[in-house]
């Protein structure tokens, strides 16, 4: 897997660190970031269906009115 440097505050890493009880700040940012990823699928899972009927019904052309 490629991987990618970045550099954020340190309080902010320190925090991660904290909050998941992990040592490493690279583990515990990595676990954040895999954690929000999760969350979104999740949550995809959750509103895909009713999301696909929304913009099936979206994508309807109106009947004409009058």
């Amino acid at each position: 897997m490629a991987e990618v440097n970045i550099s954020l505050d340190a309080e902010l890493v320190v925090e991660v660190m904290v909050l998941a009880g992990i040592g490493s700040p690279q583990d515990a940012v990595e676990a954040v970031v895999r954690d929000y990823i999760a969350r979104g699928h999740r949550t995809e899972t959750r509103t895909g269906f009713t999301d696909r009927k929304l913009r099936e019904a979206a994508s309807r052309p109106e009947e004409p009115q009058g």
